[in-house]
């Protein structure tokens, strides 16, 4: 497991040896000495822990806190502890109410700063793994519904800023409730699983996405990707799930387990278009591959 990254915010250099000196040989620490350099930092990597002064000179421990909480979407993604040579039950108060998760208070010491900050990585790994699992579908491992409305919106939103077109792929497994009758559910489930891991193969950049849609049914997100990129996408991906080599004797299509893709785009001049009609755009250019043989992609016409 790599070491957890924390960021340490603190005008004072004696301050930060001292937290060197406790923390240095379990984290990867990160110094800041001013909160603009606390907020470039996070902007250029994000965290898993922040401690953070409350008394500097440029901008105070409150300032920076809601500064973080406006850029990351809400100051519970990353955990913020104060740190404080203040005692007052008020500044305390003030501090927890605002959502930092604890205090640690000057003078340091040190077996103190070692429990709350491992409770707080703890609990952040925690919450972490929970918001994987919610987001991957249990069977293939890949995203899930859930995270592919997440994505979708957010990349329908950027090609407005981008002027990039938006490309998706519905994909469908074909005949897959005759492979179920013929093999059973366990050989359907192993077979869900590899065609997955064929898909996600040929998807190049990080940027590309893929999710289990529903039941025998895919789909891929192409940012940044033109109609003929995606076309050129969805031709690796057809070939990929075929070379599986699966078999299946009920296929009407050929002796083995196969698919079909439809592929709709999104121009940045279509900006009135939805991502329901994006959806529905790919659906449609599915059905024709499906009625036109199987095993096949179809490009929308709108798209």
């Amino acid at each position: 497991m790599s070491k957890a990254r924390i960021l340490i915010v603190d005008d004072e250099r004696l301050n930060i040896n001292v937290m060197i000196s406790i923390l240095s040989e379990d984290y990867e620490l990160v110094i800041a000495k001013s909160g603009e350099q606390a907020l470039k930092r996070v902007a250029a990597q994000a965290p898993d822990l922040i401690l953070l002064d409350i008394s500097m000179p440029d901008m105070d421990g409150y300032t920076v806190f809601e500064r973080i909480g406006e850029m990351t979407g809400g100051n519970k993604r990353i955990p913020i502890i104060f740190i404080t040579a203040m005692r007052s039950p008020e500044e305390e108060i003030k501090g927890l109410k605002m959502g930092a998760v604890d205090y640690i208070t000057k003078p340091f010491t040190p077996s103190i700063v070692e429990v709350r900050v491992a409770n707080q990585i703890e609990a952040k790994r925690n919450r972490d793994e929970l918001e994987r699992l919610n987001r991957t579908d249990a069977l293939t491992g890949i995203a899930n519904r859930r995270r592919f409305d997440e994505y979708i919106m957010l990349q329908r939103e950027s090609i407005v800023r981008s002027e990039a077109a938006l490309s998706i792929i519905m994909i469908d497994i074909d005949h897959f409730k005759q492979f179920n009758d013929c093999y059973g559910h366990g050989a359907g489930d192993d077979c869900l699983k590899r065609v997955a891991t064929a898909l996600a193969s040929k998807l190049d950049r990080t940027t590309d996405f893929i999710a289990r849609y529903g039941g025998e049914e895919f789909v891929v997100i192409l940012p940044a990707t033109d109609s003929e990129g995606a076309a050129q996408c969805a031709e690796r991906l057809c070939e990929a799930v075929a070379e599986l080599e699966i078999e299946h004797d009920k296929s009407g299509t050929c002796g083995h387990v196969t698919a079909s893709f439809g592929v709709a785009t999104l121009l940045p001049e279509q900006r009135e278009v939805s991502v329901e009609d994006l959806l529905q755009w790919a659906d449609q250019a599915l059905y024709q591959a499906k009625t036109s043989g199987r095993n096949q992609f179809r490009i929308s016409r709108q798209g």
